[in-house]
Formats: structure tokens, sequence, C-alpha cells
């Protein structure tokens, strides 16, 4: 099994890499993928790592998206109310709280079977992250 600068071996350190990306938030994966980028060679290494900080960045963005829904929704219920409507709707904050939640959970999951597959040497296919790491690396 190859192994790399720091003697571990390389399923190890990309199992890592998702692990930083999952526990550990922005700060850890860029310091885990600037190594990697910098110090180690192989190939399948270096995009696992960029993957992973892929990743942690496509969740991030679903979930400012879904975010954004809700403050939308109360900024037209405030103009209504403005005109002297007198709206409130709950409902809608609930729902997409909801969802982030959801969201938070197949990011948990995602992550974990990621990190499972590169203790294998493996990935599995993410068409969103795939598709920009092929066009950019």
């Amino acid at each position: 099994m190859e192994r790399t600068r720091l003697g571990v071996s390389i399923g190890m350190v990309g199992a890592f890499a998702y692990a930083a990306a999952l526990f550990g938030g922005y700060l850890a994966s860029a310091i885990v993928l600037g190594y990697i980028l910098l110090f180690e060679n192989n190939q399948w290494l270096r995009r696992t790592a960029v993957k992973a900080t892929a990743t942690l960045a496509c969740f991030s963005m679903l979930t400012l998206l879904i975010g954004l829904f809700p403050d939308a929704f109360n900024w037209i219920l405030s103009v209504v109310n403005v005109f002297g409507a007198g709206a409130y709707v709950p409902v809608v904050s609930n729902l997409f709280a909801v969802f982030t939640t959801l969201v938070s959970i197949l990011k948990d999951i995602v992550f974990a079977i990621l990190i499972v597959k590169a203790l294998k040497l493996q990935t599995i296919n993410i068409p969103v992250v795939d598709n920009l790491i092929n066009a950019h690396m």
C-alpha cells in the first residue's frame, strides 16, 4: 500500500481530509487541502482533498439557498404589513428549518460514506462536485 510523506497510508489521509471537512469546517479543510496539494504527489489523494472541500462548499451553498427563502418570504410579508394587512405565517420558517435539518443529515451521511470509501481508496460519484473538479483540476 502506498504511503504519504508522513508514513500514513493514502487511504487514511483521504479519509482524514473528509473528516476534517465534516468535523472541522473550512479552516481544517483548508489546512489539510493545502498540505496535500503542496507536499503530496498522489493524484487520487489530491482529487480526494479537493473533493472534500468542494463537497463541503456545495452543502454550505445549498443550506444558504434554503435559508434565503424564509428571509425573502418574511420580506414580502413585511411589505404587505406596511399596507396594513397584518400577515404572519410561521409555518414557512418552520418548513425551511426542517429542510435545513434534512440537508445537514444528508451531509453527515454523504461524508460518512466518503470516509469509508476513502479508506478503501474508492469514492462515490457526486455529479455536481465531480463536474466542478473535472473542469478545474
